[in-house]
């Protein structure tokens, strides 16, 4: 009994944490999304799913999912592919690999204005290092303006996957790093390469920690802000970059040109938030296996 009591004192106070910081803003969103309100005043006008059957006819709302997708699953390819190649290095014994590792993983530790500065330096069209190279390489012909409208979304992919990339190969390097040595042995006798037993042994001993890192990405790239908020040489991200996140924030408090839509930004907080539970769902789906124990 005195155990049980002594265990309340460290569920209660983050139990009452969550209900007021988490729940209670959660379903304030949900109520105020039936509401067409500003957010600054007392005035709130009953429209029941209006917001929602307005966000779906959006065509800003629609190119928001458009950028979404594209980042979830060009930029999750690009990440994990090369995560997979960098802890093959990692796994065959590389020197300096603690060295390499924290190379790597220097972008999340890195201030995200900091980080934007950098991408916005390296793409500017007149003395950004990208041009800068391709000039001093003779060629010329292939400079441009990277984050010119019809570019930018790419452009910020690019940044994207080299912010990331670290992260993920952290996480996939923490399981691989636990593989019991004697599956490797076991497949040296059995003849396998170096390939082969990555593909065989690795990955397939590391499934866990790629389910959840998969699961990370996915829910990262729908609520993907900061980076592409601050993102270009204006100061401002042009639309065609834009997340829903992105778009949610400037219709909840503004922009150049004043927005101030609480009611219709808590809608499309909640189609997010359902989107990140349905991916959740899903990747476990996708991911579930009978765990490997060793």
């Amino acid at each position: 009994m005195v155990k049980k009591r002594n265990i309340l004192w460290f569920i209660v106070p983050v139990t009452v944490l969550y209900l007021v910081f988490f729940m209670y803003p959660v379903l304030d969103s949900i109520f105020v999304s039936f509401f067409d309100w500003s957010g600054f005043s007392s005035k709130m006008v009953f429209k029941g799913i209006g917001n929602y059957k307005e966000l779906f006819r959006d065509p800003l709302f629609m190119l928001c999912m458009k950028n979404t997708a594209i980042y979830m699953f060009f930029g999750g390819i690009l990440i994990f592919v090369l995560s997979f190649i960098f802890v093959f290095i990692f796994n065959s014994g590389i020197r300096f690999k603690k060295f390499f590792r924290a190379v790597i993983f220097l972008p999340n530790i890195i201030a995200t204005i900091a980080l934007v500065n950098i991408w916005n330096f390296i793409y500017n069209p007149n003395f950004g290092l990208l041009n800068g190279i391709l000039r001093a390489v003779g060629l010329d012909i292939l400079t441009r303006p990277w984050t010119a409208p019809n570019r930018a979304i790419w452009a910020v992919l690019v940044a994207t996957v080299w912010i990331h990339t670290g992260f993920y190969t952290i996480i996939l390097l923490s399981g691989a790093e636990k593989v019991p040595p004697y599956y490797y042995e076991a497949a040296d006798l059995d003849g396998a390469n170096r390939y082969q037993k990555f593909f065989k042994v690795t990955i397939p001993l590391i499934w866990e920690e790629l389910r959840i890192a998969v699961t990370l990405w996915l829910i990262t790239s729908i609520k993907m802000f900061e980076f592409i908020y601050a993102f270009g040489s204006s100061g401002y991200p042009s639309e065609k970059v834009w997340t829903g996140t992105v778009y949610m924030y400037i219709l909840s408090f503004g922009k150049r040109t004043v927005v101030y839509r609480l009611g219709y930004a808590s809608a499309l907080a909640v189609v997010l938030m359902i989107m990140i539970v349905l991916v959740s769902i899903i990747t476990s789906r996708i991911f579930k296996r009978e765990a490997i124990e060793y």
